[in-house]
This record gives structure tokens, sequence and C-alpha cells, in this order.
């Protein structure tokens, strides 16, 4: 099948590979280059990379407004059979898409977490299960019909970035398999069940706002689901520490919420439990172990993390 392929994160390269490998894609169409770094170097997006990387001869398209007649215009003259559309960062308009068929792999199993950060939404909320789905776009966010899913559990010490790569190569297959459906002419769409809808909307840094009041899970949710960003930040005497990932204790103990009760075990008393601090990353530093931390550091005990 000849494939137009609309992506701009790292989400969708798993898929890209593959549609390169056993369909022809007749074009790439990403966000423009943006300006990265200290040096303001203008850097393709991780799908504008990855296309040039794979098959420099496929044209990539990088619109500043994909909905633009003239853009929309050209885009639309590409013969496809599909499209494919993965974490792409533009709304298509109903002009754009009128009679394509044009499919979207979104990251949880829809209807629950519609919206931008489904992987965040999903670990902070405590999931014990995720998912993507192969909709088709409409013109309310991830509302479309569910052509395909993939399944997958979230582990208690997994982040919301170890979830992302796991789910971007999980849903190759169901892609896939909604192509070949399509081309066999045996779709069977499901409907989105609109009272079980619940949003993931853009995170920001004040998302990532800890409170050691909370219980022990629920404070590890809300770690792992903003690792690798925003981080949880908290303060150690004067020096900030971003922690990455933490186990849950299941500890009895009467200490103040926030309170570093076993420096050497990490341990962080919580409104109910404990957390023990398994990897952190101080200031300027790279990550690295608790262990390795506190090796050759006079931290005192009792001291309180501050958010």
């Amino acid at each position: 099948m000849d494939i137009v392929f609309f992506g701009s994160g790292a989400f969708g390269i798993p898929t890209l590979e593959a549609l390169m490998r056993e369909h022809t894609v007749r074009a790439v169409v990403t966000q423009p280059d943006k300006p990265v770094g200290r040096g303001k170097k203008l850097t393709p997006t991780p799908i504008g990379q990855a296309a040039e990387n794979l098959d420099p001869s496929i044209p990539v398209f990088k619109p500043e407004r994909i909905n633009q007649p003239e853009v929309r215009d050209e885009v639309r003259a590409i013969g496809a059979d599909a499209w494919v559309v993965i974490a792409y960062g533009q709304k298509l308009g109903q002009k754009l898409l009128a009679d394509k068929f044009a499919i979207n792999l979104h990251a949880s199993l829809l209807p629950r977490w519609r919206g931008a950060a489904p992987i965040n939404a999903a670990v902070v909320a405590g999931d014990t299960e995720t998912g993507t789905s192969v909709i088709a776009l409409a013109e309310e966010m991830d509302a479309g019909v569910v052509y395909a899913e993939s399944k997958r559990r979230i582990e208690p010490s997994q982040t919301a970035g170890e979830l992302h790569d796991l789910l971007a190569q999980d849903g190759v297959e169901p892609v896939m398999r909604t192509l070949k459906q399509f081309k066999e002419g045996r779709l069977d769409p499901t409907e989105q069940d609109v009272t079980l809808v619940t949003l993931a909307p853009k995170i920001s840094k004040q998302d990532a706002k800890i409170d050691f009041g909370w219980d022990t899970q629920r404070c590890r949710c809300l770690i792992h689901g903003y690792n690798p960003w925003p981080s949880v930040t908290v303060r150690l005497s004067d020096l900030p520490l971003k922690i990455h990932r933490v186990e849950s204790v299941a500890a009895d103990t009467d200490q103040v919420a926030g309170v570093m009760y076993d420096v050497e075990k990490g341990l962080v008393a919580c409104g109910k439990g404990a957390i023990r601090l398994l990897e952190i990353q101080p200031a300027g530093k790279k990550p690295m172990a608790w262990s390795d931390f506190v090796r050759g550091r006079a931290i005192e005990q009792g001291q309180v993390l501050q958010p």
C-alpha cells in the first residue's frame, strides 16, 4: 500500500520503520525544524531525522500550518491509499481529511486518557494496564472509532519514559493489522463509550509538585509518571534533587511526612508508608543511584525533603 505518514515525536519511529519495510511511504509530514540547545541549532523532529536516515529519497514536508490551503492541496495531491498519523502535533482539518482513509495511533486504551499526555496520566493515576489504540481521525480529539488495540500491564517500577518506548513498539502491530484489514475490506470499528472518557491534558512543570503527606503509592506514581519530564524536584538542605525512581515501602512509621529517617537506605516518610529513593539527579549532574549519591556525603538523619 502507498502511505503518507504524519508524525513528529519519537513515539512514531517504530511504526514508520515498519511501514517502510512492508509498504511504500510516499511522503513524511512533520513539524518544522526548531532551535535546540545553547547554540539554538535548527534541529529536525525525531521523525524528520528518522525519515532522512531510513530513506533520504522520501520527500519530507515540514509545514508551519498543515491546514493552509496551498499546503493542504499539496499534501492531498500525493497519491496514497492511507494516511497514518502518530504524535504529529497539529490537528488535521476536515477539508484536509475529506475522502481520505486516515488512522491515528494513540497511547492509551481509549476512551480512557484522551489528550496530549496519556502515558503520564496512566502512570500518575496508578493504572495497572494501558495500551495503544488505532482510531479514525475525528473532529473531536481522540474521539474516532477504534479499529485495533494492544494491551500492556504497567509494572510498579516503570516510569512514563520507559512505558513510552514499550508502547511505541507495541503500536506497530495494531497499525499494520488495521491497514491489512482496510486493504481486504474487513474493518470492524468499535464506537467509544463516551461515559468512560477521561482526559489527559498537556502537562507542565507545576504538575510535578509532590506532597509527601500522600500515601506511598500516590507518591511513587507521581514520581514515575513525570519521569523523564518534568521530573519531581525537591530540596535536600540547599541542594535541588530530581527524583527519578523510587520504591513503595509499607512502613509503619510515626515520622513527619517528608522526613528522611534512614539516609543509607534512602527512606522518606509519607502520609502512609514510605518511599525508598533508588535513583536521583543532583543539579548539574547525571542521574545516579541513591547509594552512589550518599557514599562519602555527610547527610544528617531527620532532614526534610522540601517540595
